[in-house]
């Protein structure tokens, strides 16, 4: 065997016995690299004749491209092998859900959420919305909504009042009725507006907090009627809920804003531990309503002999409480990330009257 021969045959058999790729970058430079074998070969081919390097050139290039194929090759063997073995080494869980992209894993509070979703109901029905400030006047929310003085939710046990400026009392609003008020005195009939945002009163409890979120509804024109209250109730119910139709039932309550005042309560089921509405036997109390009393139309300047309109309003928190199945009122305000992430919506999933409302 010839000493090219001998040096292709060891150099073949060095690289496919490489183990690994230092193993196999060792195998190059011994025979491809400056100082390797093969290299030294071919640096003697200046000291030829030129039909000994006609000869022994092509030999020798020969043994040269056919190292650095074996190379090559033992090298993507090396290169699958390792991909193997780690395809074996790690599991994949195919039943896990997919990372969260930083854009989707905020939350949105379901106070938000149902607020949106009352907006776009009303919205439908042709309500426009309007607010108000948090801090009211002891005119606004009580006497111009025909709260008699000494009335109990004028004391201290029900309502945070503020210290007095330039004589005039102030507080927290109990309601969002004095929005009402600044609509009714801005505003000329007809009109149709909802009232969302904050209220504050003296209550703590699973059901009760400090502050909530309530909203209210308002039309005045010349022809409203029962009838139409009645209809309203029950679309925006029979929306929020998502079911096919509601029932409800009127009983005469009392509210010094509204002539006659009624309570409504909505059908529903109750079991195993869920409340089901446009079904069953069972009757739940929802919200209060009720004609608009004349006297609050006087007050804020509107004739009550020409112009009549029906008001309500129902609590945010209780509603989302009611539909998405949360117990305390008070985890609402705890700023817990994970009660968040369990009942908050995904930022992108905007709740719509066709594609649904709760995402």
């Amino acid at each position: 065997m010839t000493d090219l021969a001998k040096l292709e045959k060891d150099t073949l058999r060095q690289i496919d016995e490489a183990a690994d790729e230092a193993a196999l970058e060792a195998v190059r430079l011994a025979s491809l690299g400056k100082k390797g074998a093969i290299s030294a070969l071919l640096a003697t081919l200046g000291k030829m004749s030129p039909d000994e390097r006609k000869t022994e050139g092509a030999k020798i290039n020969a043994l040269k491209d056919k190292a650095a194929e074996a190379i090559a090759a033992r090298r993507e063997q090396l290169a699958e092998a390792a991909l193997e073995t780690r395809l074996k080494s790690e599991t994949l869980d195919m039943t896990l859900p997919a990372p969260t992209v930083p854009l989707e894993r905020g939350r949105i509070h379901p106070i938000s959420q149902v607020t949106d979703e009352l907006s776009i109901i009303f919205a439908d029905m042709g309500f426009a919305v309007a607010e108000g400030p948090d801090i009211e006047s002891d005119d606004y929310n009580f006497t111009k909504l025909n709260f008699p003085e000494g009335h109990p939710a004028r004391e201290m046990q029900d309502t945070f009042f503020l210290t007095a400026e330039s004589g005039e009392k102030r507080l927290l609003r109990t309601h969002t009725s004095p929005v009402q008020v600044r609509t009714m005195l801005s505003q000329k009939p007809p009109i149709r507006v909802i009232c969302p945002g904050r209220v504050y009163r003296c209550d703590f409890d699973q059901t009760h907090t400090p502050m909530f979120h309530q909203i209210e509804g308002l039309v005045i024109d010349e022809t409203t009627h029962l009838g139409h209250l009645k209809w309203t109730l029950e679309e925006f119910l029979r929306s929020f809920f998502e079911v096919k139709g509601v029932k409800l039932r009127f009983r005469p309550s009392f509210f010094p804003f509204t002539e006659p005042s009624m309570e409504v309560d909505v059908q529903c089921r109750r079991q195993g531990g869920e409340i089901r509405f446009g079904e069953g036997e069972d009757w739940m109390e929802i919200l209060g309503c009720g004609m608009v009393h004349p006297n609050v139309l006087r007050n804020c300047g509107i004739d009550p002999d020409r112009y009549q309109g029906f008001a309500f309003g129902v609590g945010v928190d209780r509603l989302a409480m009611l539909k998405y199945g949360m117990s305390d009122l008070r985890a609402f305000f705890d700023a817990d990330t994970r009660w968040l992430e369990h009942y908050g919506f995904r930022p992108l999933d905007f709740p719509t009257l066709a594609g649904g409302l709760s995402g």
